[in-house]
């Protein structure tokens, strides 16, 4: 028997929950229920509980019975509470064992992203108002008659909309109260979240959009799981084709989620939504407020978010009745998360659809190798649409050799690009010039003695930026002032840049096209929502001539009059070995294109490249991105490597150079072996040092018919690794520094 308060509880009667917290805990924690929650109907599974853990109390979740043997009933202790928030699903549930699973990751640490608001477990409170006393026969001024008035239906009214209302002050409402005139009463809480109209009047879809969204309602209205790929060129309508089948999941009065790579710059996606079903949605990403993400998960629990557009976090919110999910843009990498549970959330979408039985929408002009290789396999049904929306036509694109037409010495833009802007300005039509690295250049080095100014924490240089007049690592942070002299020989005014960034274009721009109006937009000019519907309001305005840019210009942008792309560096991504190098340049670079001539003006899109004959600038010349992928495929293939093979790697780490290198060797005698599996490494990592942490990598390789999962927890449970180690798994990685 043990106490809780003044009562008394038999431990080895007294019923039993399984807790999982959201800790980095790889199984649940056994506690007991106080007399007075003693019945399964007092907390179901699911129910968020308060229990004890050490000295201290934990939020976590009741989860489902387990075949591990008990723990003995008098190492237990009671539940303290239970929050009122309504219970975890069990498709939800299911959905973090099934990450935990798969990823390789303490199913704590997966229900952590779940309860990624914990203010909303809590009791919502009311606002206080007012409304009618019982003491009416006092003597009534003409401001308490007009606040009488307004409260003449019995409703209660917030006390600052009541003074408004009336026209009197507060010093009025608390005299009447004070007289029992008036007393408090709490409001009623109405929902901030209106619902979207499925009948609100929307664009007409024909020919090959109609036959599309016919498809996805008919998917939706079926009630099961199903996937399906809408392949598209740019401009060709993919938004409003799935904005029908959310109408249909409105229809049936089930939720629609919407997973978008940069929702925080979505900002005419937003707007598009909004003309189409007569509100806003519901967002969730790392710009909202906490306040915002508090009230957004109690509706999404509570039912009372319809549609949700939101970063990857977005698959763990707490859904009641998901009837869709649609991941537009499926080829970002930005929907892989590198940190903490290693996850890939397109992959993780579909698994959520399916255990949630709805229907999955994996939407891009460029899908990934991933989700063709589904599709042409009858994983997922696909639907085409070939042409742009309204008749425009595909922008031209021509590979502008460098070696032909080099720029001026210390430029970066070739006379035949700077002719042809020259030449749209001259039309009235606006212009880009797209580069993929911020900052004003990515190495500053010393003339005098060579010296590269290099992060200490990792092992890139640092980019400068010149605007800000700092020097700054785009991998952990790491920022210093320009030094005015070089800190290794201590000459001054020796510091050069090297190469190209935005800023520098911008730069070499404002000297080539001083009369034309420019706009920078990079991840730092522009760092949220407000700042995003500010620069496309400019752009659709007119009010700009020439946009400079990094990859945020390349997100479903819509800019009619924007008939010229020019690409200052289009080889920058096809370096380094990635395996996935080409097909992401040519994603990046057709998604650019795709910018230019959206309206009746044709568009041109100029490459500037030293490679023209690549297979990626001959797929984007001919606009025949089917038979870059068919050679991309037949490359991957007999090697076994994704899609047709499975990739896991192993990323060793320690803050001490020699113990990461020992613990990698360590690692790799312990690789598994047998048929289909193949470890490459160890090898220092291309990032050999990330935020102060020395990396090694190993990479596990199999064919596709290999479950790596087991393979890899047998591996690394013979691993006895110092505690200061680290390995991360990362299942189907994507980058591979």
């Amino acid at each position: 028997m043990i106490s809780q308060g003044t009562k008394l509880i038999d431990i080895a009667k007294a019923a039993r929950v399984r807790v999982v917290l959201p800790l980095p805990l790889s199984s649940a924690y056994d506690y007991v229920l106080p007399s007075h929650l003693s019945s399964p109907a007092a907390v179901p599974v699911g129910s968020f509980v308060e229990v004890p853990l050490g000295a201290r109390f934990v939020v976590g979740v009741v989860w489902d019975s387990s075949t591990e043997a008990p723990v003995e009933a008098h190492r237990l202790k009671p539940v303290r509470a239970v929050l009122p928030a309504p219970p975890m699903t069990a498709s939800l549930r299911r959905f973090i064992d099934w990450v935990a699973a798969y990823t390789l990751s303490p199913v704590g640490a997966v229900l952590r992203m779940a309860m990624s608001a914990p203010s909303a477990l809590e009791a919502p409170g009311h606002a206080a108002g007012w409304r009618l006393g019982a003491a009416l026969g006092q003597r009534v001024t003409p401001d308490r008659a007009r606040v009488l008035a307004a409260l003449g239906d019995g409703a209660a009214m917030a006390g600052d909309a009541l003074a408004r209302l009336a026209q009197v002050s507060p010093a009025v409402l608390r005299g009447m109260a004070d007289r029992g005139m008036l007393i408090p009463a709490l409001l009623p809480r109405a929902s901030r979240f209106a619902r979207p109209d499925p009948e609100h009047a929307g664009p007409a879809l024909e020919g090959e959009q109609a036959a599309a969204a016919a498809a996805l309602r008919t998917a939706v209205a079926a009630g099961t799981f199903t996937t399906t790929l809408l392949r598209g060129v740019t401009g060709s309508g993919k938004t409003e084709v799935y904005h029908d089948a959310i109408a249909q999941a409105l229809r049936q009065g089930r939720q629609a989620l919407v997973l978008l790579p940069e929702i925080a710059l979505s900002a005419q996606w937003l707007e598009r939504f909004e003309a189409r079903f007569g509100c806003a949605p519901a967002l969730w990403h790392s710009e909202v407020s906490p306040a915002t993400r508090r009230d957004t998960w109690r509706a999404v629990a509570q039912g009372q978010v319809s549609v949700l557009v939101g970063a990857r976090s977005a698959l763990f919110l707490p859904f009641p009745d998901l009837g869709l999910i649609v991941v537009d843009e499926e080829h970002e990498s930005a929907f892989k998360q590198e940190e903490g549970v290693v996850y890939h959330a397109r992959d993780m979408a579909v698994v959520r659809a399916r255990l949630a039985g709805a229907a999955c929408v994996l939407v891009s002009a460029t899908p990934s190798l991933e989700t063709i290789h589904n599709a042409e396999t009858g994983r997922y049904a696909v639907l085409d649409l070939a042409a742009r929306h309204g008749g425009a036509a595909l922008p031209e694109v021509r590979a502008l050799d460098l070696r032909l037409h080099p720029p001026e010495r210390g430029r970066f833009l070739a006379p035949p690009l700077i002719e042809a802007v020259n030449a749209t300005l001259a039309r009235g039509e606006q212009a880009m010039l797209f580069l993929n690295r911020r900052g004003y250049a990515p190495l500053t080095l010393c003339r005098a003695c060579g010296h590269r100014l290099q992060c200490p924490n990792c092992t890139a240089w640092l980019v400068e930026h010149r605007a800000q007049r700092r020097l700054a690592c785009h991998h952990c942070g790491h920022t210093l002032p320009t030094p005015p002299a070089c800190p290794s020989c201590g000459a001054e005014h020796s510091l050069v840049a090297i190469g190209p960034g935005v800023e520098r274009v911008q730069e070499e721009a404002a000297a080539l096209f001083p009369e034309a109006r420019r706009l920078v937009m990079a991840s730092d000019s522009i760092p949220g929502p407000a700042a995003a519907a500010e620069a496309a309001r400019k752009i659709e305005a007119r009010e700009v001539d020439l946009v400079i840019g990094t990859q945020i210009v390349a997100k479903g942008w819509h800019f009619p009059h924007l008939t010229l792309v020019g690409v200052v560096d289009a080889d920058l991504g096809l370096s380094g070995g990635d395996l996935r190098a080409s097909e992401r340049t040519v994603q990046l670079l057709h998604q650019v294109a795709g910018r230019a001539g959206r309206a009746s003006a044709p568009g041109l899109v100029l490459l500037q490249t030293y490679n023209a004959d690549h297979p990626v600038m001959q797929a984007l010349v001919a606009n025949d991105l089917a038979a870059f992928l068919a050679e991309e495929k037949a490359q991957r293939a007999p090697g076994h490597w994704p899609p047709f093979g499975r990739l896991a790697a192993l990323i060793v780490s320690s803050e001490d150079a020699l113990e990461a290198a020992r613990a990698a060797r360590d690692l790799g005698l312990l690789a598994p072996g047998g048929a289909g599996i193949t470890v490459l490494g160890p090898a220092p990592a291309p990032l050999a040092q990330l935020r102060g942490r020395h990396r090694h990598r190993l990479l596990l390789k199999a064919e596709r018919g290999v479950a790596v999962q087991p393979v890899l927890r047998e591996w690394l449970a013979r691993a006895r690794l110092p505690n200061a180690v680290r390995v991360q798994v990362d299942v189907d990685p994507v980058s591979f520094l």
